[in-house]
């Protein structure tokens, strides 16, 4: 199943700054493994906001939540989820 997904991150202004690099780091890398993976095939940065714009594809509404939940920014971020369906006049390919 596909989803389109806003990810809005809104860390604390006054979060040490090591925490922070940490949870940045760990988001990388977390983050990369979901693509390397196949789950995470379109993330796309929203220009001049911190957020960004994914699509996942995923086998249901618990992977979502299982991927979703997983990120280590997750208790930082306004997530707004949309699935997706195959548009009746797309082409195939």
């Amino acid at each position: 199943m596909l989803y389109h997904i806003r990810m809005d991150v809104k860390l604390p202004p006054d979060l040490d700054p090591d925490v922070r690099a940490d949870l940045l780091a760990r988001e990388k890398e977390y983050s990369q493994k979901q693509q390397r993976e196949g789950r995470w095939p379109h993330l796309w940065r929203v220009a001049g906001e911190y957020a960004n714009i994914s699509v996942v594809d995923v086998a249901d509404h618990d992977e979502l939540h299982e991927v979703l939940s997983g990120l280590p920014l997750f208790a930082y971020m306004d997530i707004e989820v949309t699935p997706l369906a195959v548009h009746p006049n797309k082409i195939a390919g």
